[in-house]
């Protein structure tokens, strides 16, 4: 994982605890460096190029809130990106209760389908959680599961994702729903 405020690279044992109950946060495992970096104050900037770096994108964008409006898929520049109102799981360990806008993109992109997902709506769908699926190494499929059913499957070359707080933080009423 390349964190993108100090530049450093590092690497994680594990990222998450296996008997982590559906849809509630998820508890990090991983080097304090890493968990230092994490509840830093600053704006959060993160790259995936494997599928562990993607799981640390896919826990701080679950319960994130976006629209299919706020999602575009460009073929010439091979490019899927999406705005995403995130809730902020590090802030929630001190108390806090606040959402980010954030964005999210994908490089390398091929192809897009969706499931039971509808095209230009203003509706928020609730992002649950983000997987790559490796086909033909290094080729593989990124999938985002949102609430309800629906899927965004991305075909890519090879996975290559960038995410970034877009500004401030600000208060949010209550944290996401805990799911069974």
């Amino acid at each position: 994982m390349l964190d993108l405020r100090t530049g450093m690279l590092f690497r994680r044992r594990r990222s998450f605890h296996a008997d982590q109950e559906v849809g509630a946060p998820l508890a990090l495992r991983t080097t304090k460096h890493y968990i230092q970096v994490m509840l830093s104050p600053e704006l959060l900037k993160l790259l995936a190029f494997d599928g562990e770096d993607l799981e640390v994108i896919s826990t701080h964008l679950q319960d994130a809130a976006v629209k299919s409006v706020d999602m575009a898929f460009l073929p010439r520049e091979k490019r899927f990106a999406l705005v995403v109102d995130r809730y902020d799981w590090c802030g929630a360990q001190s108390g806090e209760r606040t959402r980010r806008r954030s964005g999210l993109h994908f490089e390398r992109v091929l192809g897009v389908k969706r499931s039971h997902f509808e095209q230009n709506c203003e509706k928020s769908e609730v992002l649950l959680s983000i997987s790559f699926q490796a086909s033909d190494d290094p080729a593989g499929q990124v999938t985002l599961f949102f609430e309800g059913g629906g899927a965004i499957r991305l075909e890519v070359e090879c996975l290559e994702a960038a995410m970034s707080d877009l500004g401030p933080a600000w208060p949010c009423g209550s944290p996401p729903p805990v799911r069974a």
